[in-house]
């Protein structure tokens, strides 16, 4: 046996490891199987077995490889791995380093959908309650979007046009990249953290599902549930869904719907103006045509067109009451006398003594009584003076300069005025 011959095992392992990456085959290898023992170190690498029925092929996936994983690969799942299979000299095992991992069936980025999809509703940022209503006439409006794509200009065109009250500011991040689900979070959390606007929209024109990926992120996704500004998603065109249009407070079909959602049109406004102008002058019409007519019969009234008659009226009912009350007076003075005497006639003796003394007192009070009735007072050229609202002066503080006044003698009434 000659000694050049025999070999260490690192020697063996590194001749298969020479001979294994020369092979052309095993150099850009695709290999379809079953993922077990998915294990994620760490360092970031990522280690685990394809297997079918029959084998199993161990497989490491490096950390810079790993980082371009769209989806969380799960143990059970069918994919599809590209590598190269060599020889890892220190074990004397071979294995496949994996460069990417596809899911078989299914792309990549509809399987990444759908897995933050489930993660993210299940942890609730999608529900309902959650959600914010947008301002109705919002002061100012934040856009975190690309400045140079058409999307852009044509939100500002719109708000523009239908409300131009509202002042807009554009927040300017990327939108497609490596970089663009970053700095959209970061613009989206300095906005609402600055309280830069009532509303925030954030978004891009239409493109495939990898243009818009930066809105699918778990980062975008999280700053948008946490702002406490209203958020209004507007991603692409009609039939684009991404994850979003889930946490936002609302969700446009694309960027100009956004713009029509955002603002109420002025013209719809001034319309509702002026159908309320119209209103109101229609029922301050019909309120002062039915005062126009409340006055037209007060200026028709007796009152106002004969106003002395008024006045006469009531002197006669005056008169009238007075009379009647002196009427009355003599009545019962009458009638105590008759009573006395029937009285008087009826009594023995001494008695009409006592009738004739009160007869004499009933002549004393009916002679009284009669002379403090006002028609007597008036008689003897006294008169009552009353202020305008008809209250009788007793005192000269009743009265003032200027004041008119009108005295009632016994035979009318005069109209004069205080000097």
């Amino acid at each position: 046996m000659r000694e050049d011959t025999i070999l260490t095992p690192s020697q063996v392992g590194q001749y298969l490891k020479n001979m294994m990456d020369r092979d052309r085959l095993l150099s850009g290898l695709l290999v379809r199987g079953e993922l077990s023992n998915y294990k994620m170190y760490p360092s970031g690498h990522h280690y685990f077995t394809l297997k079918d029925g029959e084998g199993a092929l161990r497989c490491v996936m490096f950390r810079g490889d790993a980082q371009s994983l769209r989806f969380r690969p799960q143990n059970g799942m069918q994919v599809i791995a590209a590598g190269r299979v060599t020889v890892f000299p220190r074990d004397g095992q071979y294995q496949l380093y994996c460069a990417r991992l596809t899911p078989e069936g299914v792309g990549d980025l509809a399987l990444a959908f759908e897995q933050l999809k489930t993660k993210l509703a299940q942890e609730g940022l999608f529900d309902p309650a959650h959600k914010q209503d947008i301002p109705e006439f919002p002061e100012k409006i934040a856009l975190v979007t690309s400045p140079a794509g058409a999307a852009v200009r044509d939100m500002i065109r719109i708000l523009g046009a239908r409300w131009p009250l509202s002042e807009i500011k554009v927040i300017p991040v990327r939108v497609q990249g490596a970089e663009a689900p970053g700095e959209i979070a970061a613009a989206i959390r300095w906005a609402d953290a600055h309280r830069v606007a009532d509303l925030i929209i954030t978004g891009r024109g239409g493109g495939s599902m990898e243009d818009l990926w930066a809105f699918n992120e778990e980062v975008v996704a999280r700053a948008i549930y946490d702002a406490q500004t209203p958020i209004i998603s507007a991603v692409g065109h009609e039939p684009d869904v991404t994850i979003a249009d889930f946490v936002a407070d609302l969700r446009a079909s694309t960027p100009s719907n956004a713009a029509e959602l955002a603002v109420p049109d002025q013209n719809d406004i001034y319309a509702v103006l002026l159908g309320d102008r119209e209103r109101l002058e229609g029922g301050m019409s019909v309120r002062l045509a039915r005062y126009r007519q409340a006055l037209d019969r007060l200026a028709a009234s007796r009152p106002m067109t004969e106003p002395a008659s008024y006045f006469r009226e009531k002197r006669l009912l005056l008169d009238y009451q007075s009379s009647r009350l002196a009427h009355g007076l003599r009545r019962c003075a009458s009638g105590q006398r008759e009573r006395l005497g029937k009285l008087s006639n009826a009594l023995p003796g001494g008695a009409e003594r006592v009738v004739a003394k009160r007869r004499e007192r009933l002549k004393a009070l009916a002679a009284s009584l009669d002379a403090m009735s006002p028609l007597k007072v008036l008689g003897r050229g006294y008169s009552i003076a009353r202020r305008e609202d008809g209250k009788a002066i007793v005192s000269i503080g009743d009265v003032s300069t200027g004041d008119k006044l009108k005295l009632t003698l016994a035979d009318g009434n005069v109209d004069c005025q205080v000097l």
